[in-house]
C-alpha cells in the first residue's frame, strides 16, 4: 500500500469547498475524483490553449489511450526509478468455479486477487512515455528532429492524498522535443519562459525552479542529487492549498536515456535527445479556482479572454 499522505486543514477546506460546488465528484478513493461540467470545462479551455500556444511551433499532433504495453514502461527503467507510483493492469483468468470463488469474495469485499493476472497493459504513468517508441519506430530523424504535441491525456500516480491537487488520475498536457542536444535544451528553455508568462497571464503567482523527480530508495537520493546538478528539471510553481506552492508544470530533459531505450537516431547515427513539458491540468484549474474564486463568471476580463478568447 502506498503511504496516504493526509490533507492539511487549509487543503481539507478547500476540498470540501469543490465537493460542495460539485466541481469535484467524491467516489469513496483519495485522489480519485469525478469532475463536474464547469471543471471540465475549464480544463479543455486550459488544454486548448496549449495547443493554441504550440502552433507556432508546427508539432506533430500524436493521441495515446491511458494504456501503454507493460514492455515500454519495462523498457523506460520506470520501474528502477519509481516503483512506488506504478500502477499494473490485472484481468480474470480462470474457468467457472474460480468465477463463482471471485465474485463471491467481492460480494464480501474480501481479496479477490487470486483468480487475476497480470495483463501485457500498465497503466500511462507520464504522456510522453508512447510517443518514444512510436518515433523510435520510424527510423533516422532529419536536421532539427520533431516536436509532437502530445495531448492532455489521462496518467497514474500511486500516490493517494487528502490534498485535492495531488491526484491519482489526471490529466498531463505534454509536449514533447526530440533532436539534437542543443535543439533540445534551447526549446526546454524557451517553453519554460512561454510556460511562466502563460500562467502569470492567467493571473496565477508562477515561480519555476529546479526540481527532482520523486526517484525511489536510497539509489533514488543519488540519481535526484545528480538531477539537481544538471539542472535537468524545472518546476513552475503556483499556490494552491498548503503551507508551500504546488507544481503545476515540470521540465525535463532525458538526455539521450529515451531514445537509447527506444533506438531514436539522427541521421548521422548519433542518439537523439528528448524533453518533455507537462502541465498537470487539474492542478492549473485548481490554482485558478483558488486564485480567482469558484465562479468563472466572476473572474478578471483577461483571464477569461485567455481561456475562452476575446
Amino acid at each position: 500500500m502506498a503511504d496516504f499522505r493526509a490533507g492539511t486543514p487549509e487543503q481539507d477546506a478547500f476540498l470540501a469547498e469543490l465537493l460542495d460546488a460539485r466541481l469535484f465528484v467524491a467516489t469513496g478513493v483519495h485522489g480519485v475524483y469525478g469532475r463536474g461540467g464547469v471543471f471540465e470545462d475549464l480544463r479543455l479551455r486550459f488544454d486548448d490553449l496549449i495547443r493554441r500556444i504550440a502552433l507556432v511551433d508546427e508539432p506533430e499532433v500524436l493521441r495515446f489511450p491511458p494504456l501503454i504495453p507493460r514492455r515500454q514502461m519495462e523498457d523506460s527503467g520506470y520501474l528502477k526509478s519509481f516503483p512506488h507510483l506504478a500502477g499494473s493492469v490485472f484481468a480474470f483468468e480462470g474457468g467457472e468455479a474460480e468465477a463463482a470463488d471471485q465474485y463471491e469474495r467481492a460480494c464480501a469485499h474480501e481479496d479477490w486477487s487470486a483468480h487475476q493476472q497480470q495483463s501485457e497493459l500498465v497503466l500511462t504513468p507520464a504522456a510522453c512515455y508512447p510517443v518514444y517508441p512510436a518515433i523510435g519506430a520510424r527510423g533516422p530523424l532529419a536536421p532539427g528532429g520533431i516536436m509532437v504535441d502530445a495531448g492532455g491525456s489521462y496518467v497514474f500516480r500511486h500516490e493517494p492524498s487528502g490534498d485535492p491537487a495531488r491526484l491519482q488520475m489526471f490529466h498531463q498536457r505534454e509536449l514533447v522535443r526530440i533532436g539534437e542536444p542543443e535543439t533540445v535544451a534551447s526549446w526546454r528553455d524557451t517553453w519554460r519562459d512561454r510556460a511562466v508568462e502563460l500562467l502569470l497571464g492567467l493571473g496565477l503567482d508562477a515561480r519555476f525552479d529546479v526540481a527532482t523527480d520523486p526517484f525511489f530508495g536510497r539509489s533514488g537520493r543519488m540519481l535526484a542529487a545528480s538531477q539537481r546538478e544538471q539542472a535537468l528539471k524545472f518546476e513552475i510553481h503556483v499556490p494552491i492549498a498548503g503551507d508551500e506552492p504546488t507544481a503545476v508544470a515540470s521540465f525535463n530533459y532525458h538526455q539521450d536515456h529515451f531514445a537509447a531505450a527506444h533506438g531514436i537516431t539522427m541521421q548521422d547515427g548519433s542518439t537523439a535527445h528528448t524533453a518533455c513539458l507537462g502541465f498537470g491540468e487539474e492542478r492549473v484549474v485548481l490554482a485558478l479556482l483558488r486564485r480567482h474564486g469558484l465562479d468563472p463568471q466572476t473572474w478578471p476580463d483577461e483571464v477569461r479572454e485567455g481561456l475562452w478568447g476575446p
